[in-house]
């Protein structure tokens, strides 16, 4: 049925006098067609970042990264395969795991990427930028946590351990960062073992760089907090948040237990909200203009949904 389908919208297309992956893209509106070209560019940035990091810097050096990149480069120097051919073998079966995981698109943009990076270490030379190893270490792991992070913000990965981590964690108790680490800390210790100590070290602080950098490139400036806000003068507080922010407040009752006047039972308006980090500051400091006393309690949060936050979508 779906390969009928298909050959009747071919026929269709043809019969307009329009080759059917034109008749495709002009079903695109311009901002589909942005947002796949933004995709496309951060995809092409992030192999480019990676390779910098690993042609750079790492791989002159002997030092190796964590996951399936990690493992790739650790065989390659064991064995002298190259890395371009290891890193898509060994992603290959990671891929398909993710075809049945996240579905077809991302499984096609991972595998593109794979072979792009495969492509650009087996084509594009970059010069050793330096010879010292605590910043071949420090940059060499920026550069490529910058690719992976690029990377999964266009939709795909450099890397399959993700992939088998979100598919082990649905499987058995833990988290994502939990098997990942786990993974890691079973490739190092491999490394100590067949390399030698001082490189797995360097190679640890490379992964440590890179992991950082991820953490940056997905979240960024725009990492979040949620404020909850007891005080009096909730009103005042809650029409900051609203009229000058601009962001939402969510206003709740609750009773005063024990506090600097000691035991108390008086109704009091609770507000919460979720600000950037870079707003905390200023918003902190207009809250205590407005009350001095009030009781304002920070705590990160890792994600949202809905309401008048816009975060960034990741592809």
């Amino acid at each position: 049925m779906r390969a009928k389908k298909l050959a009747a919208q071919v026929a269709e297309s043809s019969a307009a006098g329009r080759p059917p992956l034109l008749s495709s893209l002009a079903t695109l509106t311009a901002a589909q067609i942005r947002e796949r070209l933004l995709q496309l560019t951060l995809l092409l940035a992030g192999v480019f970042s990676a390779a910098l990091g690993l042609k750079g810097f790492l791989l002159p050096n002997g030092f190796i990264d964590g996951g399936v990149t990690g493992i790739s480069m650790l065989i390659s120097q064991l064995t002298g395969v190259s890395l371009s051919v290891l890193i898509i073998l060994i992603n290959i079966p990671f891929i398909i795991l993710g075809y049945y995981q996240l579905g077809p698109p991302f499984a096609l943009k991972t595998l593109l990427t794979v072979l792009s990076l495969a492509g650009a270490l087996l084509l594009v030379s970059f010069p050793p930028l330096t010879h010292d190893k605590l910043l071949i270490a420090v940059f060499g792991g920026f550069f490529l946590g910058a690719g992976i992070g690029l990377a999964m913000r266009g939709g795909g990965v450099l890397d399959g351990t993700e992939i088998l981590a979100v598919y082990i964690s649905r499987k058995l108790p833990g988290s994502i960062g939990d098997i990942i680490l786990i993974i890691n800390i079973f490739i190092f210790g491999v490394a100590a073992w067949l390399l030698s100590v001082e490189t797995a070290l360097y190679s640890i602080l490379a992964y440590l760089a890179a992991a950082r950098t991820v953490d940056f490139i997905l979240v960024g400036i725009e990492e979040y907090t949620g404020l909850t806000i007891i005080s009096f003068h909730s009103t005042e507080i809650r029409q900051l948040i609203t009229d000058k922010l601009h962001r939402g407040a969510t206003m709740y009752e609750c009773t005063q237990g024990f506090g600097t006047h000691g035991h108390q039972h008086l109704k009091v308006e609770a507000i919460f909200t979720v600000v950037t980090r870079l707003e905390v500051i200023s918003l902190t400091r207009d809250i205590h203009a407005i009350d001095p006393q009030a009781f304002v309690v920070m705590q990160s949060v890792s994600d949202t949904r809905g309401g008048l936050i816009k975060k960034r979508a990741l592809h």
